[in-house]
């Protein structure tokens, strides 16, 4: 224990033993292991701040920084807590740390079987672990991207094998892990999964017969060598709010608990003894922290998506939601034939669409989280969106060179160099930056006797230390610091060209460059052009 103390990796870890929340910015995949070993360390040496900072840090994942299916982070990094709405792209919810909560959820619920925990792991298991496998190939998923109009892609066959092929692997094993938990003389029902529970040193094996949640019962059957005194804590969901039918033996059980808690069922329990369980199931909302226009649909527990087909759309055509006098969740109604199966009823724009479980979407495009608008909001919104492509045609033809950052061939037919430069994509736009004082540099077009100006596109959330200098053929005109400039927009900022440095050149060499402990960037476009 003395040696794995001196591996606690302290500035991650006692922020959270503190009650402070230190995740914005880290890279979320390699913290979990750090406090699932903390959780093992409380327990076999009693360290109290070990204890503490596991338990808040769930908390904290849980409560403010994990999204609808109970995955988390973005491009593999945690955000501002609360901050989830504009942080949905191709690379939301890694797998590796969904599998990873759920082994400290685990982990956690033995120390203290609390519901919460219950309730975080069905919604994890269900909403995310369950659909990260391909159920034609048996392929798993890196990441289950939460971005409207993405669909689900899978590991190559004989090509990948990233962490999250190989916890992959392990997710679709371990569907029988957490079902039921044992106390000396308790038993906790967690989860209502069709499986068998041997409990060789009371006799006793269980056998639980469902189809949750394709459908709202499950009938568990006890097999007893001789009758056994025992308490049965049976999980009361949060979401059942339309109450709870408990039938033993046939009997109709009264039941006092509230959803979110366990019904305590202390009796002797007999060969032959069944217990029957059914929780209606009913539609709700969920809205983002940050903005509760941006909703998605659960029934029960099971998270709801809507089919887009095939055919990629751009984002101004993406189907959204327009209110009327009722509440939203009203507005959907059951597909008949078709289990967990609804369809928007004069709400979706420009169609209405069909909502099934996240978990069997495969294979084409989807909605999970849906913006939701009044009348008057669409029609300003649209007038907006026609404004934007109006500004973007006149660009378009004033610009004499465009240069898309972050793609292979444009960076090398502008002579891209750069030191400390990093490239990737962001709502599938490519970018470029450079880190701690780096810088990247290209070879740009310009005209030798007409005004000139830079047009740089950044995207408008990027903040932190990201002040840099934008230098032509070495002579700086502009500084530029991001901090949040356009939230949740992609962000033109237009830089003049003194006509001494273009005067009788047609190319001329735009620079970069990161202030020291800065980033420059990034940057998502660049283009010279005639001035309007």
């Amino acid at each position: 224990m003395k040696l794995a103390r001196r591996f606690n990796h302290k500035a991650v870890l006692d922020p959270p033993a503190n009650h402070q929340d230190m995740l914005n910015g880290l890279h979320a995949n390699t913290q979990f292991p750090k406090f699932i070993a903390l959780a093992r360390q409380y327990e076999l040496a009693g360290d109290t701040w070990a204890g503490e900072a596991s338990r808040f840090f769930w908390e904290t994942v849980v409560r403010h920084h994990s999204y609808v299916t109970g995955g988390n982070s973005d491009h593999e990094h945690f955000g501002p807590p609360d901050q989830l709405s504009e942080r949905l792209s191709d690379q939301t919810t890694e797998s590796c740390n969904t599998y990873n909560m759920l082994k400290l959820t685990r982990r956690l619920f033995m120390q203290a079987p609390a519901p919460e925990y219950a309730e975080f792991y069905e919604r994890a298991l269900f909403n995310h672990i369950l659909g990260s496998q391909d159920p034609d190939t048996g392929r798993v998923m890196y990441y289950v991207p939460l971005r409207s109009g993405l669909e689900k892609t899978y590991q190559t066959l004989d090509e990948t094998f990233s962490c999250c092929v190989g916890t992959g692997m392990e997710n679709h094993t371990q569907y029988g892990s957490s079902i039921y938990f044992q106390g000396d003389d308790a038993l906790y029902i967690n989860l209502f999964i069709a499986s068998e529970l041997s409990w060789p040193e009371k006799g006793i094996t269980l056998t639980q017969e469902t189809r949750y949640p394709e459908e709202d019962t499950s009938r568990i059957r006890f097999a007893c060598a001789k009758p056994v005194r025992l308490t049965v804590y049976l999980r009361y969901p949060a979401w059942a709010s339309n109450g709870v039918g408990l039938k033993l033996n046939e009997a109709a059980k009264i039941v006092t608990a509230a959803p979110g808690s366990y019904i305590p069922l202390d009796r002797e329990w007999k060969d032959g003894d069944v217990l029957s369980v059914s929780y209606p199931m009913t539609l709700r909302t969920e809205t983002m922290p940050d903005n509760a226009n941006r909703l998605a649909f659960f029934y029960g527990p099971v998270l709801l998506s809507g089919a887009l087909g095939k055919e990629e759309r751009a984002p101004a055509d993406m189907p959204v939601l327009i209110a009327n006098e009722k509440p939203v969740e009203q507005c959907l109604e059951p597909v008949p034939g078709e289990t967990l199966t609804f369809r928007t009823s004069g709400i979706g724009y420009p169609e209405d669409l069909t909502l099934s479980p996240f978990y069997r979407m495969h294979h084409q495009r989807h909605i999970v989280y849906w913006d939701l608008f009044t009348r008057e909001q669409w029609e300003t919104r649209q007038a907006a969106y026609r404004a934007e492509q109006e500004r973007l045609r006149r660009l378009e033809a004033r610009t004499l060179d465009f240069l898309q950052p972050g793609e292979m061939q444009p960076e090398r037919d502008h002579n891209f160099e750069g030191v400390n430069s990093r490239n990737g994509a962001h709502l599938d736009r490519k970018w470029r930056d450079a880190a701690d004082g780096g810088w990247f540099a290209f070879t740009m077009k310009v005209s030798s006797d007409k005004p000139m100006e830079l047009v740089v596109t950044y995207w408008g959330s990027d903040a932190g230390p990201r002040t840099f200098d934008i230098l032509v053929d070495g002579t700086v005109i502009a500084t530029q610091q991001l901090d949040n400039p356009s939230p949740g927009n992609f962000w033109d900022v237009a830089y003049p060209v003194p006509p001494k440095l273009t005067q009788g050149k047609d190319k001329v060499r735009v620079t970069f460059q990161a202030h020291p402990g800065n980033m420059a960037g990034g940057i998502f476009g660049l283009r010279t052009a005639v001035p309007e």
